[in-house]
């Protein structure tokens, strides 16, 4: 692995670059080149997009003038020195050659022609897209290259719609002052992208990363400290490519020290087993889509089991099938490839965001992938499934392609701990499997706008020390300064609900609740967490099982108190995210991945 030293290079090196690029000037242009599947990074500039672009030989009719020697006989009277007896002049005939211009009308071959085709759209159009690139061509010394966006091949655009040679990082990083902290700040995480100069994005592990601070530094593996306090300026450089980001880590090494002293509620909840995650559905969604694929009806799910005993005290149904994929087939990379396997879902009003992990992803320490918005006022249940194929009129498939916007490739940690305001999307982005460890936590913030990130903080949460830390694998975001989170508390056997508020760039952290029970019973993993507002309550979703339990924040509920459980038959298809806005509540399930409301849970 690459990182944090300047790279020199060698003289072989260089001469090999510069023979390459004589190669490269003798090629012939009239055909593709083809390069290894990239993502290309949109610029600020528009530029047209063309269905395709030829260079073809084209036959002119073209009118020349040549000129020619031609013989003439001119019967003319040349007089001659002799005179007739008469007196008179004699006059012979002479033979003259004459000069012509004569224009001739001839057919001829001229040199070749580039043709471009029809107009389809301008590169404005797909400035927060997922846009891929395998090829170019060079006309008249600039490079256009055939983009596919968000999985569907399009057509050819001048490369200087890219972003070329930009480095586009987290401007200021808040890291809390954690003594115990043993592996510190990954600083490749502040970048959101890094370019070449052709606008093809940089794998973070190319980019070099400096550090200058009196206090701080980078380790050997690119992770600065958070034990002891202090500033640095991070810069990151590749090429021309060049960004700085200001990191902090705060003063106070109290910070995050709070009591877990809440009396958890007792339950009287019978032994409730689910199945295990390895056992559950393993159809997904394929890189191509084609109208077989495509689901053309919507799921309803009643639930068949509650605490009540009503078998239909809720149902869940379809309102948007997700596409396939977002990216084009044969995006190997992790970076290029946009997969449909989401592990986390938030709803504000209209706005949906999700955070998409490839399978097995989110289990990894360092689990990264995209996050992606998408305006529902513009969906369609069943048609933005076909968004990565050509089976949508380009007009339709554009006007879907507006209403979505694709993050840079980021760190999601699990995936399930997202929240959204009227502004910004957030992603605490803690490790699944860490084992409560007193590490810090990273919680990171998207602006909507443009689905990058604009600062990240980190924050610890402990029970009195070190030695009692809570990790929050499950979180929900109330508004721009405030988190509740969910910790099992595997050992005491009970769920706990904890407030943590940000004020600046500092955090505070209460416990607000307890739930004396495990709620499932051999082990299964949360897979959402929800505060429903408008009635007070949280959701707590395993596989198939929700729970509901008062929350107590508003005096509506007792905090910590179970007031339901429902249990759906979904074919083994794990819940994967939970959503709510206003009294709303929605599920997300894969296997195709499919968002779904909730109804009837409140009564």
């Amino acid at each position: 692995m690459r990182r944090f030293a300047l790279g020199m290079m060698t003289s072989a090196a260089l001469m090999a670059g510069l023979a390459s690029q004589v190669q490269a000037s003798s090629k012939d242009y009239s055909k593709s080149t083809k390069t290894d599947l990239v993502t290309k990074i949109m610029g600020n500039k528009s530029y047209q997009v063309y269905s395709s672009l030829k260079l073809e030989e084209v036959t002119k009719k073209v009118k020349t003038k040549t000129k020619e020697k031609k013989k003439y006989t001119v019967k003319k009277k040349v007089a001659v020195k002799k005179k007739s007896k008469k007196g008179k002049t004699k006059y012979k005939t002479v033979k003259q050659v004459k000069y012509k211009w004569v224009t001739k009308t001839a057919y001829k071959n001229v040199k070749k022609k580039w043709k471009f085709g029809k107009k389809l759209t301008v590169s404005a159009d797909f400035r927060y897209a997922h846009v891929q690139s395998k090829s170019y061509k060079v006309k008249d010394g600039k490079r256009y290259y055939y983009i596919y966006v968000n999985g569907r091949p399009v057509g050819y655009v001048n490369e200087k719609a890219f972003a070329l040679s930009k480095a586009n990082v987290v401007s200021q990083v808040s890291l809390v002052n954690n003594p115990s902290d043993s592996v510190g700040f990954n600083v490749e995480d502040a970048i959101n992208y890094v370019t070449d100069q052709h606008g093809s994005l940089v794998d973070n592990d190319s980019v070099e990363i400096s550090c200058k601070s009196a206090e701080l530094n980078i380790s050997d593996t690119g992770y600065v400290s958070s034990r002891k306090a202090g500033t640095a300026v991070l810069t990151f450089k590749y090429g021309k490519a060049k960004a700085t980001s200001k990191l902090t880590v705060r003063g106070d090494a109290k910070e995050g020290i709070s009591s877990a002293d809440v009396t958890p509620v007792k339950t009287d909840l019978p032994e409730i087993t689910t199945w295990s995650a390895r056992d559950g559905a393993r159809l997904s969604s394929s890189s191509t889509i084609t109208s077989k694929d495509a689901v053309s009806s919507s799921h309803k799910y009643w639930a068949t089991k509650t605490m009540s005993g009503n078998a239909k005290g809720a149902d869940i149904e379809t309102i948007f099938y997700h596409p396939a994929v977002l990216s084009a087939p044969g995006s190997s990379n992790l970076e290029a490839k946009v997969s449909s396997a989401v592990q986390g879902i938030d709803f504000y009003d209209n706005d949906l965001v999700t955070s998409n992990l490839d399978l097995g992803q989110a289990d990894n320490w360092e689990a990264r992938g995209h996050m992606v918005y998408y305006n529902m006022r513009k969906v369609k249940k069943y048609n933005w499934q076909l968004i990565p194929s050509k089976m949508l009129s380009f007009n339709t498939w554009l006007s879907y392609i507006k209403n979505i916007k694709v993050s840079p490739y980021m760190k999601l940690g699990h995936g399930q701990s997202v929240g959204s305001t009227k502004k910004y999307v957030y992603v605490l982005a803690n490790w699944n499997r860490s084992n409560n460890w007193s590490n810090s936590q990273e919680l990171i913030r998207v602006k909507k706008s443009t689905m990058e990130i604009d600062k990240i903080w980190t924050f610890k949460v402990w029970n009195g020390s070190a030695k009692n830390p809570r990790i929050f694998l499950n979180a929900d975001v109330i508004d721009d300064n405030t988190l509740l989170a969910l910790f099992h508390n595997a050992y005491k056997h009970r769920y706990e609900y904890w407030k943590i508020s940000r004020s600046g760039d500092s955090f505070k952290a209460k416990e607000v609740g307890a739930t004396g029970s495990d709620l499932i019973s051999n082990s299964a993993e949360v897979q959402g967490f929800v505060w429903n507002s408008a009635y007070d309550v949280y959701y707590i979703a395993f596989n198939d099982y929700l729970f509901k339990i008062g929350a107590g924040l508003d005096g509506k509920t007792d905090a910590g108190k179970l007031l339901n459980y429902y249990k759906f038959d979904t074919g083994r298809r794990e819940f994967e995210g939970l959503s709510s806005y206003g009294p709303e509540l929605y599920v997300n399930l894969n296997h195709p991945t499919e968002t779904l409301k909730v109804n009837h849970i409140t009564k």
